[in-house]
């Protein structure tokens, strides 16, 4: 990731407009900005929330609340909570995300 003429600045998450992205079950709730080329978001996930697709985009996601469980399409799963953090590349390992309690991640892609 290259990052340039991106100025120093600050972020009010909370001030940010949420868009709904319905799952297959429950909604992701996604505040969005765009640094450059990066896309940079706070996601809230509902409890019950499952992806409605395999993902192929790259990203780096860090568990902030509840917890996520992301299934690869390979067969193994992995579960962030608080604290935690995955990382993945573009076209690397197709995955989706579950959770049954909620979830708030901080991703960048």
């Amino acid at each position: 990731m290259q990052m340039s003429d991106i100025p120093f600045g600050t972020t009010d998450w909370s001030a940010v407009a949420r868009t709904e992205h319905k799952g297959e079950t429950g909604s992701a709730y996604w505040r969005t900005q765009t640094f450059g080329g990066i896309r940079v978001r706070m996601v809230d996930y509902t409890p019950g929330y499952l992806a409605d697709h395999w993902c192929v985009k790259g990203h780096i996601l860090f568990c902030l609340e509840g917890e996520l469980h992301t299934e690869l399409e390979d067969g193994r799963t992995f579960v962030l909570t608080p604290g935690m953090s995955y990382q993945v590349a573009d076209n690397a390992e197709p995955h989706r995300s579950s959770t049954a309690t909620g979830a708030t991640l901080f991703i960048v892609d």
